[in-house]
């Protein structure tokens, strides 16, 4: 090993994290999304020899500044008034926040090699930190505005400056993090996005969590009948979801597929009341209206431990958002062994393999979406096939090690265009590490 690799080696351990609103803390609630990743990516990045800090809003004065959350992975609780928890789009300004972060690093000699940014406030944060302490930073929106603006129009309840800040992150980052191919295409078409700054990334799953589970055990685990042909849906219950989607499918599967049966796990809480969540009193009194509620059973949120059962336990999983540049429902679905029928839309297009996996169809057309499912559902040699080919895909190339991989290789990309950039604190470094 020369002297350039031994800096590298010593330069990369140790880096941080930005997370304003989500934090693997919450994990322990059964929230998902962006929790998640950070949960997962941290974690596999840890196995790799990072030490990471993550910085995160402190919400719960009960709260210690710092945890250490496992292994080579801090979280670290960030000052930003109020000590509560607030909806994210209620989050700027951000100042307190970045002085509070960039207090801690300075108080605490910090040496960071690079900092990663998830979602635009956190994004907003690192730029701001990088002018002060010349920290490069790498930047993951998990979502664009624009796209959000496009799909929902006046029910984005984001600051209006929004597009804005993303446009200044996207010039002032080092590198940027899209999430699958369509991400990219929205970053270059609608922000400008140099295509040189720009990996593709995507999600993971857990290995660990999830697997298929025997179909029968699954359903009597979560307590369906074993002879019906079992539909899921799981995950957040917004609009933008496309629950509905799903729901009036019901209507046209009745003849399609008469034993067909729909179940939907998600919510605020694990209750069915309808006053828990407006969607959900939405939803009901659609399926009332199609006349399919008999045939749609709403869950509530469910723990992560139960959620392989519902994945393997169903016969296809359903996902049909306006849009989606994620995608780790389908994931989690597919590792379980159930075939996708899913939006023809940003991340759910580069998970499932359209004829091969599932099926990919357009969003807002129930009657689509009931053909592609009852042609599944009536063949049950295409299922199984799919099933074997599900697993085959997600194992080869989206586990969360693979993910963390990919992010190494961007990292230690960002580190060497430092050290050449810097001769003289290569050798300076070299000096020391020697």
């Amino acid at each position: 090993m020369g002297f350039p690799d031994l800096y590298l080696t010593a330069m990369k351990n140790r880096i941080a994290f930005i997370s304003d609103h989500a934090s693997p803390l919450e994990l322990l609630e059964g929230v998902g999304g962006q929790n998640l990743y950070i949960a997962e990516t941290a974690k596999h990045l840890a196995k790799l020899g990072y030490e990471l800090d993550i910085f995160t809003r402190w919400e719960n004065p009960a709260m210690p500044k710092i945890v250490d959350w496992m292994p080579s992975v801090r979280i670290i609780h960030v000052n930003a008034r109020p000590l509560n928890s607030l909806p994210k789009e209620e989050l700027l300004p951000l100042s307190e926040f970045s002085n509070d972060i960039v207090s801690h690093i300075q108080r605490e000699k910090l040496d960071y090699s690079l900092i990663h940014a998830h979602f635009f406030f956190s994004a907003l944060v690192a730029a701001e930190i990088k002018k002060i302490l010349s920290i490069p930073f790498v930047v993951s929106f998990h979502g664009l505005g624009h796209i959000r603006t496009i799909h929902q129009g006046i029910s984005d309840h984001f600051p209006s400056g929004r597009i804005d800040i993303e446009k200044r992150i996207i010039k002032e980052a080092d590198k940027i993090i899209a999430e699958c191919p369509q991400d990219r295409e929205d970053l270059e078409m609608y922000y400008g996005a140099e295509p040189s700054k720009i990996y593709v990334v995507p999600c993971g799953f857990s290995a660990a969590e999830f697997s298929p589970v025997n179909k029968q055990e699954a359903r009597d685990v979560i307590g369906v009948e074993k002879d019906c042909q079992l539909l899921l849906h799981l995950g957040r219950i917004v609009p933008r979801k496309g629950v509905d989607n799903v729901v009036s499918s019901m209507v046209y599967l009745k003849q399609l597929a008469p034993s067909s049966r729909l179940v939907i796990v998600g919510g605020e809480t694990g209750s069915t009341d309808i006053h828990s969540n407006p969607e959900i009193a939405r939803l009901q009194e659609l399926a009332t209206e199609a006349g399919v509620l008999d045939r749609v059973t709403f869950c509530g949120r469910k723990g992560r431990d139960l959620l392989k059962y519902y994945y393997s336990a169903a016969d296809v999983y359903i996902t049909t958002p306006w849009y989606e540049p994620v995608g780790i429902t389908p994931l989690e679905a597919m590792a379980c062994g159930t075939p996708v029928v899913g939006s023809n839309v940003g991340g759910i297009k580069y998970i499932v393999a359209d004829g091969k996996t599932g099926f990919l169809v357009p969003p807002r057309d129930p009657p689509a979406l009931a053909a592609k499912v009852g042609f599944l559902l009536s063949n049950q040699d295409l299922l199984e096939r799919m099933s074997a080919q599900a697993l085959v895909r997600v194992n080869t190339l989206f586990t969360w090690q693979k993910v963390a991989n990919m992010l190494s290789s961007i990292y230690e990309e960002m580190q060497q265009a430092v050290v050449d950039s810097k001769p003289g604190v290569l050798l300076h470094k070299k000096i020391q590490v020697a």
